[in-house]
């Protein structure tokens, strides 16, 4: 026996036997999830626990009960260094560098990258050309192909053309249309900035108040909270009695919402990292692994922000917020193309590092399936966590909402629970397998509860992680 110290993780699990509102489908009592509270947490552990379909919210760490919830959400990851933005991705970016160049605003309905959220228009001090028709676009380039192919003698191409360059033929990647060049004159600058989360840097910390604004307005304007939320003593929750019915009762129903403040206000995280990290990984990639807010600074001041986690195999997105005033920017899917490349950046430092994870995919809920456009992209099968590519995983979406989606009828999971007596769980400070802490337990067996925790972890995560056992 040991005594509790060191990389450990450390959780409280509650089952998800109740069905609370879903936010896609605004089912009062479909939505049902298994969670728990990570009081710490490796970044190993968490890399794992997510290619078991778990998810963080804060330090609240949670599993959608996948054949069971209205509307199953999928773990979706996308290849990042084989990625190429589509005619969409395209369009997103030179739409915000025109906006940067020439300081026009676009009117109209964001992407599937904004998840569905409500635009609001915003008035700027110059003039916009009428809107013109595609129909009326297409016309007059027609027009213009049928007399150059007069001047050319009836063909679209002159008869000796000029041989291309090779280089020239390569598709632009998304950090060639990030990185092309600005005018002199462009009316704003955009920088992104990287500051680490958890622990707090001082940059971070620094520019607290100014993120907290951002957060504040994106609430108000995309979840209708009024503008006197959300406060730290609205919001605020502490879980110190886990052992309370009437507390356990209350607490499903709101350690997300607690845990999506924290984490996006104050950066919560279970993660404890920081910079000395990357010099004892020299796989690592040099800022270290754990939370970091990506912040999106506008002419000096923050507009968006972006939380994610660097694991080890992935960059995963967390939660974006940002000034609605720049919704129709599509800063969701902008955000999303900067994360690409930042996991293709990182990946060159660190080898095994080379996948962008989305959080989940929602085929059931049409506006959420803009996540697939990032290809090529897999989602994690519910049943055995093999990663499947999406493209064979839609005719099977197609036909039901939940679905296994591994092809071999015989595979299992291998890393399914096999002896419960050799989960670590601590107890008065001391680090004990299950089966001689069950020797010792007085009361009502718990074993049901916990033999539920361990098989949704699974074996090798349930030999590393502490469960608290009061």
């Amino acid at each position: 026996m040991a005594t509790a110290g060191g990389s450990y993780s450390i959780v409280e699990y509650f089952g998800g036997d109740d069905g609370y509102r879903c936010g896609y489908c605004k089912n009062e009592k479909g939505n049902f999830s298994h969670g728990m509270w990570s009081h710490a947490m490796t970044v190993q552990d968490y890399q794992d626990l997510i290619d078991r379909g778990w998810r963080r919210s804060g330090k609240y760490v949670y599993k959608p009960v996948m054949n069971k919830t209205c509307c199953p959400q999928y773990t979706i990851r996308c290849h990042a260094l084989d990625f190429q933005p589509s005619k969409t991705h395209k369009k997103i970016l030179k739409k915000v560098k025109k906006f940067l160049s020439k300081g026009e605003m676009p009117v109209g309905q964001c992407d599937g990258g904004c998840d569905g959220e409500f635009i609001i228009q915003i008035s700027h001090n110059f003039s916009r050309p009428p809107c013109r028709k595609a129909k009326d676009l297409r016309k007059e380039r027609r027009l213009q192909k049928e007399q150059q192919r007069r001047q050319d003698g009836g063909t679209l191409t002159s008869p000796n053309p000029t041989p291309l360059n090779p280089a020239s033929s390569q598709p632009k990647t998304v950090e060639e249309f990030i990185a092309d060049s600005l005018p002199d004159d462009a009316v704003h600058r955009l920088e992104v900035r990287l500051v680490r989360s958890s622990p707090p840097s001082p940059q971070f910390k620094a520019s607290f108040d100014a993120s907290y604004q951002v957060y504040k307005l994106y609430q108000m304007a995309i979840h209708h909270d009024p503008p006197d939320k959300p406060s730290e003593s609205q919001v605020r929750l502490v879980p110190v009695s886990f052992e309370d019915p009437d507390f356990l009762a209350s607490y499903e129903q709101s350690a997300a919402l607690y845990a999506r403040y924290q984490m996006a206000v104050h950066g919560d995280s279970p993660f404890e990292c920081d910079e000395s990290q990357a010099e004892t990984s020299p796989d690592g990639p040099d800022v270290g692994y754990g939370s970091f807010h990506q912040q999106y600074w506008l002419d000096g001041r923050i507009v968006a922000v972006g939380v994610i986690d660097i694991l080890p195999s992935c960059v995963s997105s967390v939660y974006l917020y940002y000034h609605p005033d720049f919704a129709s920017l599509s800063l969701g899917s902008y955000s999303a193309l900067r994360e690409i490349s930042f996991t293709r950046q990182l990946q060159k430092q660190s080898p095994k590092l080379s996948y962008y994870y989305l959080g989940f995919y929602i085929h059931s809920c049409p506006k959420m399936r803009y996540k697939g456009q990032y290809t090529p992209s897999d989602l994690l099968c519910p049943e055995t966590y093999v990663w499947m590519p999406i493209e064979r995983c839609i005719p099977r979406l197609e036909t039901s909402a939940y679905a296994r989606l591994n092809e071999d009828a015989q595979a299992g999971d291998a890393r399914a629970l096999k002896d419960l007596g050799r989960t670590l769980v601590l107890h008065r400070r001391t680090v004990m397998p299950y089966a001689a802490y069950a020797r010792k337990r007085k009361g009502p067996s718990d074993e049901r509860e916990v033999e539920q925790y361990a098989s949704l972890v699974g074996q090798t995560c349930a030999e590393r992680i502490l469960l608290y056992r009061a």
